[in-house]
């Protein structure tokens, strides 16, 4: 019996299936899409209708990975599925950015999206596949859509570019770069590399669009053998009054482009002016008209402003704020603003400001990550917030917006590739919003590459981002540096660039239009490239490169690379030996196992003194001295018992000094004489052949008394 309908395609040398009318039957559309034994279930359902006074588009992407597609428990107490990682919100931005300019403008029925790792194979990621798995479900589904698109991840590898490329292929790639598409254009993409050009980012998208080119054309093929696919259901989602707009259109452009012209800087006095125009058109309707007609006037109201702002632009070429389409808003920033941090700044571009903190810390700071396709530690964190005042709203906030987590991530993304290869440090960057007009994400990584070199992290060159925008109509466009908020909300592009003074180390691109055309893109990457100079100009004027050296309440970390059959002797039986040592060091000591079989030991202190005391007893240990019968040593004492006390020779070889041989005097208790930890000279006369330990004496290195010595020459 044959179920379902299944179809592959070759994806940069690699089997994609697409299987659907096998599972989830009672979604609208559903689909499990393969490849190797890496398998992703998407499903998608639509309202028949929208919802009263529902003018947007309610679209809902969800992605999950079920710990039992890796062959995996989850953690926690429950041992289930919690709320979704940082890592699972990130691909549901990747995918809802691509789809969302996609639908129809005047859908506006609630549409879920939902996309779970069935199975994991350990060597295709998931995350390549959730575009092609998303669209094709609504492909086969009769949901309106302006589709399909597809997402395809671009690596480079010794040189070469690679579609989809594996796991272990991406550790060995310079760039990761997730590019969406139509069959006409790129519409998305978010990255980092190492400081590419932007011709070659501009070969990146050709090659990744020919691709996703392919895997539309494979959609609309899977689409035609679906009998329910075709044709898509009708819809009526918006309700129009000429009248109303013919008048409020009539009433309020003119008046809206001449706040357009007067180039004011000031966002609020620019809302102030824009809500006066608004108020003066209601006005105009009697108070019967507008209990009718109220909605109708703020909705094209919105077009009219809109519409008002892009002409200016277009045909006065002149911007919001009165800038040129290239320049860059006024900038000031400082460093070692924050005294109890390791290192601070604040980085203010127009109305938009970041005050950023770098927290340094060891081992035991390390992110643990406990995910169904990876589990490890992260050393370098960066936290992006967005309180409700930046922007002088009062909000309540329910923990992390999928926005900053998002925005945090491009931040990290672009500062990644310029730390130091030996950074010994965990790295905590938190960026906090104080105002916001536009481009925060990018606020916070000028801020976090001033940040880091007020801390004396050696980076290796400082990072920029600029924020570029897009206004098109009637065949004319305009590209925007360093887009305002209202330029990002009524234009058609937000183009985040960023990197060095030799290349971009991250890129961000969200289209809300089709798409653009490569020119366009060029163009936008060019400028781009000048404000990002012109930026990092900025920032070398506040500070040129990272400080020579920490500060002084910086914890300062050293590392001791020792022989892997040592690591057991540093940790001692059930941990005694190095809980020791953080206790008598006052320092924190962790071992970790590198790959190449050694031990790598990590010693965080905030002493010099006491430093230099844990990597000497380290390195005792590592490297043991051997022990020699006649020679003088300095120990501390271990243990005290009736019949003597145990001392330390070298780390991690004690020997006994019996009661007899501690003085010269005859001693009755052990503990009126001597404590735990104090330091004795001693000598080594021997060993026990029973117990093989060695026998010392405190005794043999003392001035014999004159009443001894006159008793033994009586005798």
């Amino acid at each position: 019996m044959n179920i379902g309908l299944k179809k592959s395609i070759i994806t940069g040398g690699k089997e994609i299936s697409v299987e659907t009318g096998k599972l989830a039957k009672q979604a609208d559309g559903s689909v499990v899409v393969r490849m190797g034994d890496t398998m992703l279930l998407a499903t998608v359902v639509a309202a028949k209708d929208a919802k009263d006074g529902v003018d947007f588009l309610p679209l809902t992407v969800d992605y999950k990975e079920k710990y039992a597609a890796a062959g995996r428990f989850p953690g926690g107490f429950f041992r289930r599925e919690a709320r979704p990682s940082e890592s699972e919100i990130l691909v549901m931005r990747l995918v809802d950015r691509a789809l969302r300019p996609l639908f129809p403008d005047d859908y506006h029925a609630e549409v879920q999206l939902m996309i779970q790792l069935i199975s994991y194979d350990g060597i295709h990621s998931p995350d390549a596949l959730c575009g092609l798995a998303a669209s094709s479900a609504i492909a086969v589904s009769d949901i309106p859509f302006n589709g399909p698109m597809s997402e395809v991840r671009v690596g480079r590898i010794n040189g070469e570019f690679v579609i989809n490329p594996t796991m272990a292929e991406m550790k060995e790639s310079d760039i990761d770069i997730m590019i969406a598409g139509t069959m006409k254009d790129i519409n998305m993409l978010e990255g980092e590399m190492k400081e590419i050009s932007e011709g070659e980012l501009v070969e990146v998208f050709k090659l990744a669009h020919a691709a996703i080119q392919e895997q539309c054309q494979f959609q609309l093929d899977l689409a035609a053998e679906i009998s329910t696919a075709n044709p898509k259901r009708e819809y009526s989602h918006e309700k129009h009054n000429d009248e109303v707009k013919a008048k409020v259109f009539e009433l309020a452009l003119e008046k809206c482009k001449d706040v357009a012209r007067m180039g004011l800087a000031n966002k609020a006095k620019r809302t102030e002016l824009f809500d006066t125009i608004k108020e003066e058109v209601k006005a105009s309707f009697s108070e019967e008209e507008l209990a009718d007609v109220s909605g109708f006037i703020s909705t094209y109201f919105s077009e009219v402003k809109k519409k008002a702002v892009r002409w200016v632009m277009l045909h006065d070429s002149k911007r919001l704020d009165g800038r040129n389409f290239d320049e860059i808003r006024p900038i000031w920033s400082e460093i070692d603003y924050l005294p109890g941090a390791h290192g601070s700044a604040i980085f203010t571009r127009g109305e938009t400001q970041s005050l950023t903190s770098l927290t340094l810390g060891g081992k035991m700071d390390e992110q643990l990550i406990d995910g169904a396709t990876f589990r490890g530690t992260e050393k370098f964190m960066l936290h992006y917030n967005f309180p409700p005042f930046s922007t002088g709203e009062a909000k309540p906030i329910r923990g992390t917006s999928r926005r900053e987590i998002g925005h945090g991530n491009l931040a990290l993304r672009a500062l990644k590739p310029v730390l130091p290869a030996d950074n010994p440090y965990t790295i905590r960057i938190v960026s906090d919003i104080l105002e916001s007009n536009g481009s925060s994400s990018m606020a916070t990584v000028c801020a976090g590459t001033l940040a880091l070199m007020d801390g004396g992290i050696k980076i290796t060159a400082p990072v920029s981002g600029i924020a570029m925008g897009l206004v098109a109509d009637d065949g004319k466009f305009a590209i925007l540096s360093d887009i305002l908020g209202d330029e990002d909300h009524l234009g058609d592009m937000d183009f985040k660039v960023t990197g060095t003074e030799k290349g971009i180390t991250a890129c961000q691109m969200d289209i809300k239009v089709d798409g653009l055309p490569y020119e366009v893109l060029t163009q936008a990457l060019m400028q781009a490239k000048a404000g990002r100079l012109h930026i990092l100009e900025k920032i070398k004027e506040t500070i040129a490169a990272p400080k020579e050296d920490y500060k002084p309440h910086t914890p300062r970390v050293e590392q001791v690379i020792v022989p892997n059959e040592m690591i057991g002797a540093i940790i001692g039986p059930g941990g005694k030996i190095i809980q020791g040592l953080q206790k008598e060091t006052n320092t924190t000591i962790t071992i970790e196992e590198l790959a190449n079989g050694e031990g790598q030991v990590q010693i965080l202190s905030n002493n010099g003194d006491d430093m230099a005391e844990a990597i000497r007893r380290v390195k005792a240990i590592a490297f043991p001295a051997q022990v020699e019968e006649g020679e003088e040593y300095e120990g501390k004492i271990k243990a005290i018992k009736d019949f003597g006390c145990f001392v330390e020779i070298i780390p991690g070889t004690d020997g006994l000094i019996h009661i007899s041989e501690f003085s010269w005097e005859r001693v009755q208790n052990m503990n009126d004489v001597c404590k735990e930890g104090d330091l004795l000279k001693f000598k080594v006369v021997g060993k026990d052949p029973k117990t093989k330990k060695w026998k010392l004496s405190r005794r043999i290195l003392l001035p014999k008394p004159e009443r001894i010595e006159s008793e033994s020459s009586a005798e």
